[in-house]
């Protein structure tokens, strides 16, 4: 009984959930709590998967005890049969955190290289709060980090006016006071494990969109939608520049432009509804898995 729970709650959250939350106006209109959504049920699918393999390594006749089960019991002899097998789930659990901690040793290490060079190459330009790179294509990103920096080309000092720039450095001081980078890395390695099941595949490319959105809510702050928009339109004309960070106008452009022309009064959904899914979501395979067998 607990395994076809397990087995159900796999399927709602892995396939059927991802599909209907994909482009959801409401997660768009708060955009930070949409992504705590998108985590939530990361969690909660590798929870029940963790869950699910703990119950098929244990005896059928183990009492459920959760994720209590996965870790390995000191009794010794034929008082803790349940005890074999127990490294199978507790490998699996631990895989996962060895996967987000060589992405980001790996990330961390692209970015201090890229942020040596910039600190030879680029002007310091203690006005906008940016290095300026002499580069004639436009674009504006950020280094996130803990020696993090906004970057803003030549070819977009001389594109946008004065407020358009603003507004798109003032987008990537979002994304760097949001720690954004800390959300993606917990997607990407999600999708590294599971690329194949539509909570990584649409969740990764949800999760970076809205990040976007988040970034453009705090962008408004000194800025109009008007502006941040032409500021995004501009930029999306202009080719890549190359760093590994977050660029203003690398992701869902016309989503967010589109977004940026609805009215405000239709970015203001009931907000605690998606804070107790974003709570409950990881713990609801515990329970399931603490069902007392019938």
């Amino acid at each position: 009984m607990t395994l076809a729970l397990l087995a159900l709650h796999l399927v709602l959250v892995g396939v059927v959930l991802p599909r209907r939350l994909a482009g959801s106006r409401r997660l768009q209109a708060r955009p930070a709590a949409g992504v705590a959504v998108w985590l939530a049920l990361m969690a909660s699918f590798g929870t029940a998967l963790l869950l699910a393999a703990h119950h098929l390594a244990a005896p059928l006749g183990h009492d459920p005890a959760g994720l209590v089960g996965l870790l390995p019991h000191v009794e010794a002899g034929p008082a803790a049969p349940h005890a074999e097998g127990w490294w199978v789930p507790a490998a699996a659990a631990l895989a996962p955190g060895a996967v987000a901690v060589t992405l980001g040793v790996r990330a961390a290490r692209l970015r201090r290289r890229h942020r040596g060079v910039l600190d030879v190459v680029a002007v310091r330009d203690r006005r906008r709060g940016a290095l300026v790179l002499d580069d004639a294509r436009p674009a504006v990103y950020c280094l996130p980090g803990r020696r993090a920096r906004v970057v803003v080309s030549r070819g977009a000092v001389e594109l946008l006016d004065e407020r358009e720039l603003a507004a798109a450095v003032a987008h990537e001081h979002g994304h760097i006071r949001g720690r954004h980078h800390l959300a993606r890395l917990a997607v990407d390695t999600f999708a590294l494990a599971l690329g194949r099941l539509p909570l990584a595949r649409t969740g990764r490319a949800e999760v970076a969109l809205l990040l976007e959105m988040a970034a453009d809510d705090a962008a408004l702050a000194v800025a109009t939608r008007v502006e941040l928009a032409s500021a995004l339109c501009l930029l999306a004309t202009g080719g890549p520049v190359g760093g590994p960070g977050f660029a203003a106008a690398s992701t869902g452009v016309l989503a967010r432009v589109q977004r940026l022309g609805r009215p405000a009064t239709d970015a203001r959904p009931g907000a605690p509804v998606w804070r107790f899914a974003a709570v409950s979501a990881p713990l609801l395979p515990y329970l399931l898995a603490c069902a007392p067998h019938p």
